[in-house]
């Protein structure tokens, strides 16, 4: 696996490629020196988590022969100051579903998803502990 970074402008704002060609644009905030011109690198890492998860879910589901109408994720990080540094302490991930989906397979999907699958998850697992639940048709089932 590989990507390549070119800068921009002359501030922030760079350019990612991957080795098949899907391009992502990386900025900082304004009040970091960036124009933002896309997400931060600290965003792409919670937009990894919420990718990565949902395809582990999605494709668990799917295997089960769950209808799955709506699939959402929302992502919150709390970040900790450690030297200069501020890395995630603690992941908040909502999973909302809808569908014909049942109850426990859903609950089980997530669970195998960050216990086992999610590459994401167990990169980040040494120093963020990640937590979550999951909402079908609108009623809470697990939460973590």
């Amino acid at each position: 696996m590989k990507v390549t970074l070119n800068r921009l402008n002359d501030n922030f704002h760079f350019e990612l490629k991957n080795e098949r060609g899907h391009i992502v644009n990386v900025d900082s905030r304004p009040e970091f020196g960036g124009n933002d011109m896309g997400p931060s690198p600290m965003e792409l890492v919670l937009m990894g988590v919420a990718g990565c998860s949902g395809i582990d879910m999605i494709s668990i589901l799917k295997k089960q022969r769950q209808e799955i109408t709506s699939f959402k994720a929302e992502v919150d990080g709390e970040r900790v100051q450690v030297g200069e540094a501020k890395p995630f302490k603690d992941i908040y991930v909502v999973f909302s579903l809808e569908g014909n989906i049942n109850e426990e397979k859903a609950a089980k999907a997530a669970q195998l998803s960050f216990d086992k699958y999610c590459s994401v998850s167990k990169t980040l697992e040494p120093t963020a502990t990640i937590h979550y639940k999951v909402i079908l048709n609108g009623v809470e089932l697990v939460k973590i």
